[in-house]
């Protein structure tokens, strides 16, 4: 089971959409996502959080969304960091 979940994932990041219309509305725009980001955090890019030595990258990624470090950008499934 992943922790946290695709649900809770979707709810926090459409937390911060503005108007009417969600940021995301499926899984993929999460996987994409956390994808991305994790691509970022194998690049060379610091960590918005504590990282222990043995996480991954996209474990690190998907916690970064979770917390709110990360911010997606409706339109093209692109994070921005805050």
């Amino acid at each position: 089971m992943l922790h946290p979940s695709y649900a809770d994932l979707i709810d926090v990041i459409n937390s911060e959409a503005e108007g009417d219309k969600p940021l995301v509305q499926s899984r993929y725009s999460v996987v994409l996502a956390a994808a991305k980001r994790a691509r970022q955090l194998i690049d060379g890019e610091e960590a918005l959080i504590a990282v222990s030595p043995e996480q991954k990258p996209l474990s690190t990624a998907v916690e970064e969304i979770y917390e709110g470090k990360v911010r997606i950008v409706g339109g093209q499934d692109e994070e921005e960091a805050q």
